[in-house]
């Protein structure tokens, strides 16, 4: 990193030039969002249940008394004790950010298909409170793009982030939200995955506004479980 250094007056004239770029993209940022909040919705048909540590609960379930939900797919595969750095790093943000959101009709809960022990053991160990299901039981996963079968990894139907072919990864990451209607009815309104993700990461956020920015030699190669630095 080798800085220009200038007198204060040129300093202005960048940082006044940078911020009319910043302005225009805050507000193409702004119609951005509002196109999102209209994409049209599907209706959630299956039933699905999930195991928590205190016992079943539906999809319905996880909205408690709001009328909107954010599932966020962690990366945990049956059989494997990896935790995935990314997805910890996510979940990191978590409780601190719904003590706000929660406020504001939205919901939260994480959902992986390993057995609730194997979540209970994660979110003792990295100091998590937010509600974490397991969906071990049913095709939650699998139906929300997430996790793919062998024979689907084998034959390249195991398509995620709207278009990339999964071949190896039996578990990938992701944000799904969900609405509830007056009458019950849920409906799916928004997913997103890979780098979409990113909106959830407040650190990132902080990291961009400095020389370094992210600081990587490769995508999130820093990146540990906060009890691993």
């Amino acid at each position: 990193m080798t800085p220009t250094i200038v007198p204060r007056e040129a300093w202005l004239d960048a940082r006044k030039a940078l911020l009319a770029r910043e302005r225009a993209m805050t507000h193409q940022l702004d119609e951005l969002r509002a196109e999102r909040r209209k994409m049209p919705w599907v209706r959630v048909e299956e039933d699905y249940v999930f195991d928590g540590p205190s016992g079943e609960r539906s999809l319905s379930d996880l909205f408690e008394n709001r009328s909107q939900l954010a599932v966020y797919h962690f990366m945990l595969t049956p059989g494997s004790d990896h935790v995935c750095e990314g997805c910890s790093f996510i979940a990191d943000h978590i409780d601190s950010a719904r003590q706000h959101f929660e406020q504001a009709d939205l919901s939260f809960a994480a959902i992986s298909r390993v057995p609730v022990a194997t979540i209970e053991a994660v979110k003792r160990r990295m100091g998590w409170s937010f509600p974490w299901l397991s969906s071990a039981r049913n095709s939650f996963n699998f139906d929300f793009a997430v996790s793919f079968t062998p024979e689907d990894r084998a034959t390249g139907r195991a398509i995620y982030n709207y278009g990339t072919v999964i071949r190896n990864s039996s578990d990938m990451f992701g944000t799904s939200i969900f609405a509830k209607s007056e009458d019950g009815a849920v409906y799916h309104t928004y997913s997103t995955y890979h780098r979409g993700n990113e909106l959830q990461i407040g650190a990132f956020n902080w990291l961009d506004l400095t020389p370094k920015g992210r600081n990587e030699s490769g995508t999130m190669s820093w990146v540990r479980l906060h009890d691993e630095y």
